[in-house]
């Protein structure tokens, strides 16, 4: 009776299996079928917000009770992530706010920087102590590996450290370093908003994978009355990030709809 028991499950658990990849077939079809009607090239885009996705929590927006919760997309705006807090928030006067970069990301975009410098100098010290240093690509492809890592941390410390401004005499949003005052049409800058056409605040959560682990990153973004959105700021720390949403919110006399589960 023992193995006819076993024999059973065992059916059962095969027949279970064969729908699910009958079902994981019939969907892949379906998806093949439906990508060859598609532009190729808004497949990637497609691609990324199907990613997208997957890795976000579904929401309902009806929930805020507001018809521009409707209109609004509810995944990452900006895909990926850090796993710290890279920015704070920091109220530079009555009339203006900003977020500025933490001090861990100050550190970690240093410590690429420094670990260059190091390779260089340790390399070259060597070499020049002992009389080997010659120009060949054994010596300059130590060279450029430390020139690349400084390069990384250069450019992860402008990225941290571009202004992100809240104006209320300028009833301005910028997020980077142009100024808005010099492109009087703000044509071309991609994070602009005056004050006057947000609607609220919005934050999301969006799980990251890295080489070696998953973490979660939340996002603070703007939305604007007609349903489009502007990322603000992204990192991992979830309360902080909760507690600066609040600051803002109370500044520019916004709502904040917190979909954060």
């Amino acid at each position: 009776m023992f193995n006819w028991f076993n024999i059973t499950l065992a059916i059962i658990i095969g027949s279970i299996v064969l729908i699910i990849i009958k079902a994981v077939k019939q969907t892949k079809t379906v998806l093949d079928k439906a990508l060859k009607d598609i532009d190729p090239t808004k497949r990637d885009e497609l691609a990324r917000k199907l990613i997208q996705k997957i890795y976000t929590q579904d929401i309902d927006p009806s929930r805020f009770d507001d018809p521009v919760a409707a209109q609004t997309d509810w995944s990452p705006a900006k895909g990926g992530g850090s796993s710290f807090a890279t920015h704070t928030i920091t109220k530079v006067s009555t009339y203006r706010i900003e977020f500025r970069a933490s001090g861990g990301a100050k550190v970690f975009s240093i410590i690429f920087s420094l670990m260059g410098i190091g390779i260089i100098f340790g390399f070259s010290f060597f070499h020049f102590s002992h009389g080997t240093f010659t120009i060949s690509l054994d010596t300059v492809a130590p060279l450029m590996f430390g020139i690349v890592f400084i390069a990384i941390g250069g450019g992860l410390f402008y990225y941290f450290t571009a202004p992100i401004v809240f104006d209320k005499r300028k009833a301005s949003f910028w997020k980077g370093r142009t100024d808005p005052d010099k492109d009087f049409n703000n044509n071309t800058m991609k994070y602009f908003a005056r004050l006057e056409e947000i609607h609220a605040l919005q934050l999301v959560a969006e799980n990251c994978r890295s080489d070696n682990d998953t973490y979660r990153s939340y996002e603070l973004n703007l939305i604007l009355k007609d349903g489009k959105r502007i990322n603000v700021v992204d990192h991992g720390n979830e309360s902080k990030l909760r507690e600066d949403a609040q600051t803002l919110s109370r500044f520019i006399e916004k709502p904040v709809w917190d979909a954060i589960s």
